[in-house]
């Protein structure tokens, strides 16, 4: 089983906010795959299925993003999961470029609440994957950025990237993260 838990803040008022690519990405990957339907159960919305050869549940915490912890460990507890291999996270990062993705194992939050809080209940160690909003400029500008939807010039490469992340997670699901950044970044990038 592998846990992919996108985070978000719940409701249709934040749904396309820049801070809910997580939930946009597990959307993205329940449409493509088949999966659902989705559920209540941890503290938000959880759906199951196969993905290739693996067994997969989605998450979407309904805590809101500073809480996101307390439903990403409920669901990693109640299917006995270890996090280091078994949990991946999906979510926005300021310090990369926009529709840019990268994954990583392990570190710090970065100034993400979302991801301060899973540390705070199942430790640092788990698979991250990072997908680039870009960064206001200025710290101050921060907050309403990320809590700003997406401009109507960012919807194709958003498409685009999520529909690439979903369609190439089974590279992922592999444990091959190497390949899967290369595959996204190669067909994500910009055409002449």
């Amino acid at each position: 089983m592998q846990l992919l838990a996108g985070l978000g803040n719940p409701g249709a008022a934040y749904a396309r906010h820049r801070h809910n690519i997580g939930f946009m990405a597990v959307d993205r990957i329940a449409a493509v795959h088949g999966l659902g339907p989705w559920r209540s159960g941890f503290q938000g919305l959880v759906c199951e299925g196969r993905i290739s050869a693996h067994r997969v549940a989605l998450l979407k915490p309904a805590t809101f993003m500073n809480e996101s912890g307390r439903s990403v460990a409920a669901a990693v507890q109640f299917w006995k999961l270890d996090p280091v291999s078994q949990l991946s996270v999906f979510y926005d990062e300021l310090d990369l470029d926009p529709f840019r993705l990268k994954v990583k194992q392990g570190g710090g939050a970065a100034g993400h609440n979302g991801i301060r809080s899973i540390i705070a209940h199942l430790g640092a160690d788990f698979r991250r994957v990072r997908m680039g909003i870009g960064h206001p400029g200025h710290k101050d500008r921060v907050t309403p950025y990320v809590l700003g939807n997406f401009a109507a010039a960012e919807a194709e490469p958003l498409a685009d990237l999520l529909d690439t992340l979903a369609t190439s997670l089974p590279t992922l699901l592999e444990g091959d993260e190497v390949r899967f950044m290369s595959d996204v970044a190669r067909l994500t990038a910009p055409q002449d």
